[in-house]
């Protein structure tokens, strides 16, 4: 067993470090205050191949695997969560969604433009009445000559506002529950589908996140994305890969806290010392690095299964719960090191304990990751 990584990814992190020391870090304040989409950035991350990191060469993609993939979300989450999300959303979920279904004429197509950031992608499955539920959706879409008419609404869907290419999940054929559900590439602009209640979030504010309506938005029959009626298999295929990005936004995130919890706790004085000489305050210090070593373990284990072909469903599942509970539990640790300080915008710990919260609910619950955890254990005995 070895624990070391890959020169390659060590140059993965030390570069996407410094990148986002750079040019995300100077702006995190900013997209947080204002809920501005970071195009400018988010156009630098794609010129640098971020925005296409498992997307292959012949794509216009960085080739890299699961695990150099997850080192770059965390390095970018490590200095801004809106980033980060932006980044693993575009990746893990459209793209992501296209590199498992896709033919090979919906690849050249659509993925060259996603990989290199000229388009944003959005993956809309989410419903007002519909979430961890998923097959409980409502969206429908009928077939009508040589193609399909997408009627419904699709709710809290990341980077749609600023998206060029989406990929919505629809019923095809409602009486067969989540066998009779289906996916469609669909392009700004389709007559049909339109951008509707953009939210106003409480972390992760610079991720553009809207809900996506759709009347009668016809899409022809070759933007049917993977087989009929295999969408939800591919949605959770999708789903599986998109957990080991969070995880690894969470671990990023986390691991920013602690370290700036380290920096003030050196410099904050009280009775004539500063704080990082009190024992209570070392022992947060230890609980956070101990916490996030073991998350950042379970996440790089999921993520070098990914890339071998290995199943990795349930160790991505439980590399996403221990992520995100262990981000928001150091990032409450990181605040309470700073106390009162904390509590004000002045220092980004509060920040990024809004930011962590996401994680806990994007792709997928905490109680959503126990049930898949559970059932892949129930399966192996």
């Amino acid at each position: 067993m070895d624990f070391k990584l890959t020169p390659e990814q060590e140059l993965t992190r030390k570069s996407v470090r410094e990148f986002a020391e750079k040019e995300i870090k100077p702006v995190a304040v900013h997209v947080d205050q204002t809920g501005e989409f970071p195009a400018g950035t988010v156009a630098k991350m794609g010129t640098l191949g971020l925005m296409g990191m498992q997307v292959p060469p012949e794509y216009e993609g960085a080739g890299a695997g699961a695990l150099n993939y997850a080192i770059a979300v965390e390095e970018v989450s490590r200095v801004c969560g809106s980033h980060g999300l932006i980044m693993a959303s575009h990746n893990s979920l459209c793209t992501g969604n296209i590199l498992i279904a896709g033919s090979e004429a919906q690849k050249k197509k659509y993925l060259p433009d996603l990989a290199t950031a000229r388009k944003m992608g959005a993956w809309a499955l989410t419903e007002p009445g519909s979430g961890s539920d998923a097959a409980g959706m409502t969206t429908i879409a009928k077939k009508e000559g040589g193609e399909w008419v997408l009627n419904g609404v699709k709710n809290l869907c990341t980077n749609a506002p600023v998206a060029g290419t989406f990929v919505i999940v629809a019923n095809t054929e409602p009486a067969k529950g989540n066998r009779g559900i289906s996916s469609f590439i669909v392009e700004k602009g389709n007559p049909g589908l339109k951008i509707g209640k953009i939210e106003d979030k409480f972390g992760v504010r610079g991720s553009a996140t809207s809900q996506v309506i759709l009347e009668d938005c016809h899409v022809p029959d070759e933007n049917l994305l993977g087989a009929h009626n295999e969408g939800f298999v591919n949605a959770l295929k999708t789903l599986d890969g998109g957990r080991v990005s969070i995880a690894a936004m969470a671990v990023g995130i986390a691991q920013g806290a602690m370290e700036e919890a380290v920096r003030y706790s050196k410099d904050r004085k009280q009775f004539g010392k500063p704080i990082s000489e009190f024992q209570g305050i070392q022992w947060h210090l230890a609980d956070m690095a101990v916490n996030i070593d073991a998350a950042r373990l379970l996440t790089y284990r999921a993520a070098w299964l990914e890339d071998r072909g290995l199943p990795f469903k349930k160790e991505a599942a439980m590399a996403k719960l221990l992520s995100s509970e262990t981000s928001m539990l150091v990032c409450n640790k990181a605040l309470q090191v700073h106390g009162g300080y904390g509590y004000v915008s002045d220092y980004p710990v509060e920040r990024m304990l809004r930011d962590a919260k996401l994680t806990e609910i994007g792709e997928g619950t905490s109680e959503i990751q126990r049930l898949v955890i559970a059932r892949e254990i129930l399966k192996s005995v």
